[in-house]
């Protein structure tokens, strides 16, 4: 059932690939044509798959798996007037018809999505834009494949180099029964040069980086953007001098904790990292537990930090931890911008590192970003969402900033 639109040898070298791994993935640039191998590959799957089990297709939401995959596949131009009479679908219905076989569709715009699978038996799910729908529905989706000879067909534009996608899937490929292509503009041959001389010139910086070169960057207006993961992360930690601790406090929220180290070779470490999350771990903490975690957590790094700094708004924990002997405890400086000033400047001069343990600061980096609407009104404030991890650094780097602003003098 071949394709009558021109097909570059990538596309076509996908489509035949796809069909030797559970998983597969296409993903890069906008309008790079790997959508249409990847519903060509489900076209192709739907005429192969299992006679037991269902047939999904998943989406952000019914609008979006309309618009981007159900009138694709009805374009006689795209996969040719025999195979669009067969695609049958009215607009907001849950089901269609494709190819003889009933195809569910269902949307996952938040967790909520996951119960939709729960109990269901699939033998073949295709997913578009699986960076946009929820992690909890992806993994669950996987699981309910459980089909012999059951797949899933995703395609996705880039996101943060964080995202769960790229971690847990594409970063883990040759562990996984999973196969990936990466797609690039220049990839696509039905594309006039005119058309894609326009399109490039349309997005800039991060934008053009996602959706032109099909880079998984840093999100757009990112506070640190100067971080490179592989230039910040490190897998070793060098002797050090000296440490500090900063903590950022929650009840509700995450609380966070970050070893500061200041390395014999004259750079700064976050060298490790304890977290404690109520929603995640479904228990709050006292401050006295708290406080009992925290002298666990450093008695078990065998490290005597000079100072710890907690959030100044912390004061009952403060206190607690004053009550329970535990030495060198100050109020952190909570400048923000200045704060956030002093880590820019550090991991800009190449002055800080962090290592690979501090998954929490890892994963909250990218997504570090300044508040639009603040700034609208002529205010720099960073959006105070998944920030714990971030703020603790801010609070061990700049409240030691006397400690270390030497060094930036000694790079230059």
């Amino acid at each position: 059932m071949p394709a009558p639109v021109p097909l570059s040898d990538k596309q076509l070298r996908s489509v035949r690939e796809s069909f030797t791994s559970r998983i597969s993935v296409w993903h890069g640039s906008v309008r790079s044509g790997k959508t249409i191998a990847s519903l060509l590959a489900f076209l192709l799957s739907i005429r192969r798959a299992p006679a037991t089990g269902l047939i999904l297709l998943c989406g952000r939401s019914l609008q979006t798996i309309e618009r981007n995959i159900i009138e694709p596949l009805q374009d006689p131009a795209l996969f040719g007037s025999d195979v669009a009479a067969e695609v049958r679908h009215t607009r907001g219905a849950t089901v269609a018809s494709i190819l003889g076989r009933t195809v569910h569709l269902i949307g996952a715009a938040d967790a909520r999505a996951e119960g939709r699978l729960r109990g269901a038996t699939a033998c073949l799910a295709y997913v578009d834009e699986a960076t946009l729908v929820p992690e909890g529905f992806f993994v669950q989706l996987l699981a309910r494949l459980s089909v012999p000879g059951a797949r899933l067909l995703c395609t996705t534009n880039p996101d943060s180099p964080r995202h769960w996608l790229k971690r847990q899937y594409l970063d883990r490929s040759d562990e996984l029964d999973l196969a990936a292509w990466h797609f690039r503009l220049a990839d696509n041959p039905s594309l006039a040069p005119a058309y894609v001389a326009a399109l490039s010139a349309e997005y800039t910086g991060l934008w053009r980086r996602r959706m032109i070169d099909g880079a998984w960057a840093v999100a757009e207006g990112a506070i640190y953007d100067m971080y490179d993961e592989a230039a910040h992360v490190v897998d070793e930690l060098p002797a050090m001098r000296r440490h500090w601790i900063g903590i950022d406090y929650g009840t509700v929220n995450a609380t966070s904790a970050i070893l500061l180290g200041e390395g014999v070779d004259g750079r700064l470490y976050a060298c490790a990292e304890w977290r404690h999350d109520s929603r995640t771990a479904h228990r709050q903490m006292t401050d006295a537990q708290y406080s009992a975690a925290l002298r666990t957590w450093v008695a078990d790094l065998g490290i005597a930090p000079e100072w710890t700094f907690v959030d100044p708004s912390a004061a009952s924990f403060i206190t607690q931890l004053w009550a329970d002997s535990y030495e060198g405890v100050a109020r952190a400086s909570n400048e923000v911008v200045d704060g956030i000033r002093s880590v820019a400047s550090l991991l800009g001069a190449g002055l800080l590192r962090i290592h690979r343990s501090c998954e929490g600061l890892l994963n909250e980096l990218p997504g570090y970003v300044w508040d639009t609407a603040a700034a609208d009104k002529g205010e720099d404030k960073p959006v105070k969402v998944a920030d714990h991890s971030c703020d603790a650094l801010r609070y061990a780097v700049h409240s030691t900033a006397h400690e270390w602003r030497h060094l930036l003098t000694l790079a230059a």
